[in-house]
């Protein structure tokens, strides 16, 4: 049982970072962008995270995803991040949280 609560303990962190983080042509966090494809936390508190941009030609690409990288590894017992940069499937609006949506416009 205290496993399962570290492990949700370390899943919302986790989290709480990734919406921290806002890609900075467009005003909404990454993780409502719905840049976040996947996060896997394995038994030894290794986070992997597969992640795209809204576009594969986006010119901060290195900084943005350093910058995930960077900030999910400081987080109290994480031991590392690796980072997928994908894209398949592509990136469309249609992958934003509602709040996303509405922030921008599109609701």
């Amino acid at each position: 049982m205290a496993k399962e609560k570290d492990y949700l303990h370390l899943e919302n962190a986790v989290l709480l970072v990734l919406k921290s983080i806002y890609d900075p042509e467009i005003p909404v966090n990454i993780y409502d962008l719905g840049l976040i494809y996947r996060v896997d936390i394995d038994d030894d508190n290794n986070v992997d995270i597969d992640m795209t941009l809204t576009s594969p030609n986006c010119p901060v690409a290195d900084s943005l995803v350093m910058e995930v990288r960077d900030k999910v590894s400081f987080i109290n017992g994480v031991k590392a991040t690796n980072i997928n940069l994908i894209f398949d499937p592509p990136w469309d609006k249609e992958m934003m949280s509602e709040e996303a949506k509405l922030e921008l416009g599109f609701l």
